[in-house]
């Protein structure tokens, strides 16, 4: 039996702004909702699903591809556009998930200390606000990153305004209707605070549920699980099990009935120049069961290479 870390209660009154974002689209209620705030909302939650998971985790989390300076920068910006805190913050305590899975020291691990608490709690408690800036080095030796880190609230910020300002030309016919409540409220509402509500909790699962529902392929040692639909939701994270067996891999559906919408982007960059060095899926890692069987298919392949 696993003896759970102490962790400390979560504060409601210490984030208000987030009890907020999930409260604000309530007010659609007063002020309608058109169709391209709808369409806005989809877009939103599908293009900041995909820089989550090839930004924050696949890129700053795991180094699975390499690119520039300048995108890198772009592509934190762009997560952080998501409202989940800085790509530092983010990254570092998704290494530390990884290195303790399934264990007291997992900052959200389901089996020890319950969906509620993996699902939304450990975000709202107060026991992981700083970032390890000691665990995530090999970024925060760029200032860049840091002061972005920093200033997480920023890109939210940004792009908050910029739909307002469009809900107010489209739905209101005029800039002069940002602020009106048939012009870019509407829009604000609806097209920015639901989808980032949806998307906080499209992301959310994957630390919680994803640890209790799904199947397993590989043996690593902790309960992370393979789901088709989590996958279509999140844009690949769904084929978590593959995923904690390698982590490493650029793409999460390792076999090609996997579908991973977020490897397919990422390859659509690396043919624009973008980024490049994606990192395959070893065939002794894809087609093995357990790490010890994998290094007995490496040697039979090596073997083959010797003798043929």
């Amino acid at each position: 039996m696993l003896t759970p870390e102490a962790r400390n209660k979560p504060v409601l009154k210490q984030e208000i702004v987030f009890a907020a974002v999930h409260l604000v689209p309530l007010a659609a209620i007063w002020t309608g909702a058109t169709l391209f705030d709808w369409i806005v909302c989809a877009v939103l939650y599908v293009t900041r699903m995909f820089w989550v998971t090839g930004g924050y985790h696949r890129y700053f989390a795991h180094k699975s591809y390499k690119t520039s300076r300048l995108f890198q920068f772009i592509i934190a910006f762009m997560a952080q556009t998501s409202a989940q805190k800085g790509a530092l913050w983010w990254a570092a305590h998704h290494r530390h998930h990884h290195r303790h899975s399934d264990t007291p020291a997992d900052p959200h691990s389901m089996k020890i200390y319950g969906f509620w608490y993996s699902h939304i709690g450990w975000i709202v408690g107060p026991d992981f606000k700083k970032t390890d800036y000691k665990t995530i080095g090999d970024y925060a030796k760029y200032p860049e990153l840091v002061w972005l880190n920093k200033n997480h609230y920023l890109p939210p910020l940004i792009l908050a305004t910029v739909v307002t300002i469009l809900g107010g030309i489209v739905n209101g016919g005029s800039i002069t209707e940002t602020f009106s409540a048939t012009g870019g409220l509407s829009t604000l509402f609806i097209g920015f605070f639901l989808s980032t509500v949806i998307l906080y909790h499209g992301t959310f699962s994957i630390n919680s549920i994803m640890h209790k529902f799904g199947n397993q392929r590989y043996e690593t040692g902790e309960e992370s699980k393979n789901s088709l639909w989590l996958a279509l939701i999140t844009l690949g994270e769904g084929w978590h099990n593959n995923h904690h067996y390698y982590e490493t891999a650029s793409r999460q559906g390792f076999f090609w009935w996997e579908v991973d919408i977020t490897w397919y982007v990422l390859r659509f960059f690396a043919a624009l120049g973008l980024i490049w060095d994606l990192k395959g899926v070893p065939k002794h890692i894809k087609y093995s069961k357990n790490k010890q069987h994998a290094q007995e298919l490496r040697k039979e392949a090596e073997q083959q290479k010797q003798f043929a």
